[in-house]
């Protein structure tokens, strides 16, 4: 009898592992094509008055590490993403991952990494989104590099630092990525407040699609 209930356990575990797996969905680009990684997007939004995401300078006007700031009513830079997993052939919802600026800034004004990564700021007492993260490598010691992409509604997105690379996570924190204005205008991605609600177009996806169509 004993065996029988450590083999009915056995199966209902497995089965909720699967299910739990198979609600991993994975995330759509705007015309409904599953993200892949290492291809290059634009993050897009509804977020007034629009735009995507650039290069910016740090909070209180740091140089380096460069800040990620919503482009002011322009498509921005494409980035790429990266799973937890590296043989994972899509990018699903509710996952650990990377986000890495495609391309460099230009001048190269600082020497670190495209790589996004959250930083508490002692000055403004908040959580800004830097560049110059570690890709991969998951761990405790690179929490801080890891978001994950949260569904909203049809096919909206939302930005969320939740990390779970590390065992001991219990102090983990857990928010949307949000939009800080400050005070000169710069719109800086950072922890907290209203969700920045995002999209993802493939680069080069509209030009391709004017070619095929003539």
């Amino acid at each position: 009898m004993k065996k029988l209930l450590l083999f009915l356990s056995f199966l209902l575990f497995n089965s909720f592992l699967s299910f739990a797996a198979e609600e991993l969905y994975p995330v759509l680009d705007i015309n409904g094509e599953e993200i892949r990684p290492g291809v290059e997007y634009y993050i897009g939004t509804t977020f007034r008055p629009g735009g995507g995401v650039t290069y910016g300078k740090g909070p209180g006007n740091e140089i380096c590490p460069l800040a990620v700031a919503q482009a002011w009513l322009q498509r921005g830079l494409p980035v790429t993403f990266t799973p937890v997993n590296p043989e994972e052939g899509v990018v699903r919802v509710s996952t650990d991952l990377n986000i890495k600026f495609a391309e460099p800034p230009v001048g190269r004004i600082c020497s670190g990494s495209n790589v996004w990564k959250v930083h508490f700021n002692d000055l403004f007492e908040k959580h800004f989104v830097l560049t110059d993260g570690v890709e991969g490598n998951s761990g405790c010691g690179t929490t801080a590099n890891w978001f994950k992409i949260e569904a909203v509604g049809d096919r909206g997105y939302k930005l969320v630092f939740c990390p779970t690379v590390c065992d001991s996570s219990s102090e983990a924190i857990c928010k949307y990525v949000g939009i800080y204005h400050d005070d000169d205008g710069t719109r800086r991605l950072a922890l907290g407040g209203q969700p920045f609600v995002v999209f993802f177009s493939k680069k080069n996806e509209d030009i391709l699609k004017s070619v095929t169509s003539t």
